[in-house]
């Protein structure tokens, strides 16, 4: 079910530079390593424990700030000055429960000052240094301890010990507003793409899928958006309607835009078991229409 758009010759205009503008300034992916699931009972031994923080994935590539889908990130010139000319992979953050925040201030074309003076790059790895991940621990601990600058600082990482012990981690992340911990093994080496020597550790699984249509909204939500229809990477298709705002129905995400969801396990059929919207992936800088929107 398509949503017919009002907005004048202007709107589209500028929509349509917009996207030009988008298009410009965009690089080749960066090569990113991708983290699978923790599950209950792995050997954690020559584990190193970090907080997962919940601001927006962003590769250093000794130049320009690069987003995940390769967008350039329009960051401040102050705010790279004293960054190395080595890549560094690590999380634009704000402070915990901050997301929406931070990730509105890197989609922007034109920064703004007032948001990047509370925005930190978070290094956690150094993915072009071909040595193992203990040792890449600690040439961070080296390079960010060099800076003055407040803006580089290195994600805190302790050797990890047992299952216990990371649940405990995990409630106590959880309890002042975390997002989880993520896993990685200290003899591995940076390769791109996914990989069982980096783990994340959540009290319920995310993942994404690609916005293809949407179904009416009943009730209070007529002639609004009921459910974002997605579709998985796999071909699977269900619907989202758990976990959108008001806002988010009245704007949704627009279709072929990437989005993030939770879920807790899997159905007999394969589909994501509670599935609930988390938010239009971050790397995607202003996809959004901005307009009001009607079913037939």
């Amino acid at each position: 079910m398509k949503i017919p758009v009002r907005q004048g010759c202007l709107r589209v205009g500028l929509m349509m530079l917009m996207c030009l503008l988008v298009a410009v300034a965009r690089a080749s992916e960066p090569p990113l390593q991708l983290a699978r699931v923790y599950q209950a009972g792995m050997d954690l031994q020559g584990y190193w424990v970090s907080e997962k923080l919940d601001g927006v994935r962003a590769y250093w590539d000794g130049q320009q700030l690069l987003s995940r889908g390769g967008n350039i990130i329009a960051a401040p010139g102050w705010f790279l000055r004293d960054f190395p000319a080595q890549p560094l992979d690590g999380e634009l953050w704000m402070g915990r429960g901050r997301f929406a925040q931070v990730s509105a201030a890197v989609r922007r074309l034109q920064p703004k000052a007032q948001e990047w003076r509370q925005i930190r790059f978070m290094v956690f790895d150094l993915p072009a240094s071909g040595v193992p991940f203990s040792e890449r621990v600690k040439r961070m601990r080296e390079l960010v301890g060099k800076t003055s600058s407040y803006h580089l600082a290195l994600v805190e990482q302790r050797p990890a010990t047992d299952h216990g012990a990371l649940l405990a981690r995990l409630d106590r992340v959880l309890a002042v507003g975390g997002e989880g911990l993520m896993l990685h093994h200290g003899e591995s080496i940076y390769t791109a793409g996914r990989t069982a020597t980096l783990l994340k550790v959540k009290t319920s699984q995310d993942a994404e899928a690609t916005v293809v249509d949407y179904s009416e909204g009943k009730g209070k939500y007529q002639g609004q958006v009921g459910a974002l229809v997605v579709e998985t990477g796999d071909g699977r298709r269900f619907k989202l309607g758990s976990g959108l705002s008001d806002n988010d129905r009245a704007d949704p995400p627009p279709v072929g835009s990437t989005v993030t969801y939770k879920f807790f396990g899997l159905t007999a059929n394969g589909l994501p078991r509670f599935a609930s919207f988390l938010r239009i992936r971050n790397d995607q800088p202003p996809a959004r229409s901005r307009n009001v929107s009607q079913f037939d």
